[in-house]
């Protein structure tokens, strides 16, 4: 038996060392622990910088848009008191529902930053997706049902608006889209900077961002934007016409499309939640990566999965080629792991296993990887059309 056969047989884990061998080991792996973060401390650091300049512009664009939705909600809620409108209180409560998610937005970034500790290794990037999904619900309980109940409330009332009840009601929705849109740009703003960066397209960068606090923001502010043409739209009907259904069916169309958005961001923070892998493309090109090493014979699994906006697990088993000792093995662990943090800051937690793998593994891993290629090549057509 090699002594690579040796170690796996013993179970050892990446960086343990032999017993025979361990004085030796530990230099060794000193010496070339020393050399990874001299290689891989600046690039690892600036990545870690942008993730901090990257949170702050995002606490800012949070911040604009609580700004504007509480003083949007305080207008929105007196305007539709005096003229009595449904759509008018409909978009108090949405923008009630926007305030109270930013809130949860804030939350979420600062809780997110916390250290690991024994309690939670792994580190508390899940809160983001934990506080996004808090937002979904509010969105959707305070914003959508109430809106719902406001156009049902509406078909059955038979009070009609005095002409100053109209004009307050349009001068309301009018400063809030002002205000809204504001807000909209701030977030838009951000979104044209991160694609500039990672060399996208705007739409592309919305649709892959992995930020959901910004996503949130995002489709808050598109949302309230449309929500407030909607109002704008039901009441100036009703205005013309003295039908108050206008309103009524605009109270509705803003319920359905509250609800709808939160379904899309609450279907989008429990697939993070439970454990989402990172983007099929960066994990082809991990396992491109790791087949196109020298010392790898076969990739029989890589596994990754989101920590957080800027944080990936991977878990890899790798079966080495025949003929390698020890410590040629812990030389090729430790280069593999130091260029994949080169190449990928965001693999802050990095799990390398060797195995011997069977005519079984080889055969599964080699399905996994047309699944693979399979999905990334329907995205770049989907991304085309």
């Amino acid at each position: 038996m090699s002594a690579d056969q040796a170690r796996n047989a013993a179970g050892l884990p990446y960086g343990a060392q032999e017993p025979g061998n361990a004085e030796s080991g530990k230099r060794e792996l000193d010496e070339q622990e020393s050399g990874k973060q001299q290689g891989t401390g600046k690039q690892q650091g600036t990545g870690k910088q942008g993730s901090g300049k990257q949170d702050g512009e995002t606490r800012k664009t949070v911040w604009v848009a609580l700004g504007a939705n509480l003083g949007i909600a305080v207008a929105k809620a007196v305007g539709g008191a005096i003229a009595g409108s449904p759509a008018l209180l409909s978009e108090a409560a949405h923008s009630v529902a926007d305030s109270l998610n930013e809130v949860f937005l804030l939350a979420s970034l600062r809780r997110s930053e916390r250290p690991a500790d024994p309690l939670h290794p792994f580190g508390y990037g899940k809160e983001r997706f934990f506080w996004s999904l808090l937002a979904a619900v509010g969105i959707f309980v305070t914003g959508g049902c109430f809106s719902f109940l406001q156009g049902i409330e509406a078909f059955r009332s038979e009070e009609s608006e005095s002409l100053s009840g109209y004009v307050i009601g349009l001068v309301v929705l009018v400063v809030a889209l002002l205000a809204e849109g504001t807000s909209l740009l701030r977030a838009l703003s951000q979104v044209r900077a991160q694609a500039k960066a990672h060399h996208r397209g705007t739409l592309h960068e919305i649709k892959v961002n992995d930020d959901p606090t910004l996503r949130t923001v995002l489709a808050e502010d598109s949302t309230a934007c449309l929500g407030v043409l909607l109002a704008i739209l039901g009441m100036a009907l009703h205005m013309a016409t003295g039908d108050g259904a206008y309103e009524a069916w605009a109270s509705l169309l803003i319920g359905a499309l509250l609800v709808y958005v939160a379904y899309i961001l609450g279907k989008s923070a429990r697939a993070q939640l439970i454990g989402e892998a990172a983007a099929p493309e960066m994990q082809q090109e991990i396992r491109d990566f790791l087949d196109g090493r020298p010392e790898v014979d076969a990739v029989t699994a890589a596994m990754t999965m989101r920590l957080g906006p800027d944080s990936v697990m991977l878990a890899a088993r790798v079966d080495l080629v025949a003929g390698l000792d020890s410590e040629e093995v812990e030389e090729a662990l430790v280069r593999t792991k130091q260029e994949l943090c080169e190449r990928w800051p965001e693999l802050d937690q990095l799990f390398l296993d060797v195995t011997d793998a069977s005519v079984a593994d080889r055969v599964r891993a080699r399905r996994a990887r047309k699944d693979l290629d399979d999905v990334v090549e329907e995205r770049r057509q989907t991304d085309a059309v």
